[in-house]
């Protein structure tokens, strides 16, 4: 588990009020290494954490249309 108390999270400027977003905070990178996500509607559940190489690659198969249905 990793003490996240620094973390800035932030959701998609295209998030809309439906509340089904998640968040990132990416500001960890040099602190902790590693990209954290949670769900905004509950900000005091579970995180997630990955590698920056990680999350690069999961964002550029989004961009991709890899989970496109």
């Amino acid at each position: 588990m990793h003490d996240l108390t620094g973390a800035l999270w932030r959701t998609s400027s295209r998030s809309n009020d439906q509340g089904l977003c998640v968040e990132v905070a990416d500001n960890l990178v040099d602190v902790l290494g590693l990209v954290a996500l949670r769900d905004s509607k509950d900000q005091a559940g579970p995180t997630l954490a990955v590698s920056p190489p990680g999350w690069t690659a999961f964002i550029g198969a989004i961009r991709g249309g890899r989970f496109d249905r």
